[in-house]
């Protein structure tokens, strides 16, 4: 435990302190009578600290709100241009979308997740993701954190857990927001695939749901990559920044017809690909390159990470 030098030195983080000892306090009482809860109730209980934690912010919040807000103003945009919006298809997945739409408000949720993948959507999840160790270290809270004990390897996984949580809630609250403006703004009914084929509408929400778990999954892909970058460093900004620098390159590189080579092993390469499923039969060999994609990129940057974290000398 700290002393109290140490919080005196740590002025502006005392509240930040002190919520970490009430969600960690039931856990001391515990142990100082010989009586550890199992460690799965522990790590539930610092689980829900921590997206109490991340979910409490306003900067977080904010992030989710401008998230949701994206989907009502493409909603809005494309009813106002929709005589206009005959796309004639392209490279980009959204522009197979922009003609279903005037027939079917579901294809409001791919358009939306298509064009919020290029930038807002890896801007969410970097924040929380570059800020996770990072941000301890330069709050001065995490040599506090494994004081406690939270242990390494447990808070490693809590972050990790609380990343892909806040992955899913944006990812999820895109995906929702823009099926309401799609079934407000436009027609709803049975759903014609990219393949031409029509299929009712329950199945096309079956659909939505598998287009937002794949996209999900890509952001938590990234946010292992986010929390191995966080690792590197004391600053949370610099984390972000290079994470967000990351992606940039990432889709640049995979738009240079030169470089094509390399596409197929870049983290953002197969994010798009989930108009696979939207088509009949879907390409299942995409869909399940991408999804080995994201899991080779969370594996080998969760592997990285508890390597530099359970090694580094933590003195913030």
């Amino acid at each position: 435990m700290p002393s109290v030098n140490d919080r005196v030195l740590n002025n502006g983080n005392v509240g930040f302190v002190r919520e970490r000892e009430r969600s960690e306090g039931g856990g001391q009482a515990a142990r100082s009578l010989g009586e550890a809860p199992p460690p799965v109730r522990s790590w539930i209980r610092f689980f829900g600290s921590e997206l109490r934690l991340v979910f409490g912010r306003k900067r977080n919040l904010a992030l989710l709100g401008v998230a949701a807000a994206f989907p009502v103003l493409i909603g809005i945009a494309l009813k106002l241009a929709a005589p206009h919006s005959r796309s004639g298809g392209g490279p980009n997945p959204s522009t197979a979308f922009f003609d279903q739409l005037a027939g079917n408000g579901v294809f409001l949720t791919f358009i939306a997740l298509s064009s919020l993948l290029i930038l807002v959507l890896p801007v969410v999840v970097a924040v929380v993701a570059g800020d996770s160790i990072a941000g301890e270290a330069g709050y001065g809270t995490l040599r506090y954190l494994l004081a406690v004990p939270a242990g390494r390897t447990r808070l490693l996984s809590v972050k990790y857990a609380t990343i892909v949580t806040f992955a899913l809630c944006a990812t999820f609250t895109v995906s929702g927001v823009a099926l309401v403006v799609g079934v407000i703004l436009f027609p709803v009914g049975p759903v014609t695939l990219l393949s031409g084929a029509t299929v009712s509408l329950g199945a096309g929400l079956v659909k939505v749901l598998l287009v937002t778990l794949y996209v999900a999954a890509a952001m938590a892909a990234l946010g292992a990559i986010g929390l191995a970058i966080s690792t590197l460093t004391e600053h949370g900004i610099g984390a972000i920044a290079a994470v967000m620098i990351l992606v940039v390159t990432s889709e640049v590189v995979d738009n240079v017809p030169q470089l094509a080579a390399v596409g197929p092993y870049l983290p953002t390469h197969w994010w798009a690909d989930f108009d696979s499923i939207l088509r009949a039969p879907a390409d299942t060999s995409v869909l399940l390159r991408g999804l080995a994609s994201f899991v080779v990129y969370m594996v080998l940057s969760g592997a990285f990470a508890w390597a530099r974290f359970t090694s580094a000398d933590v003195t913030s």
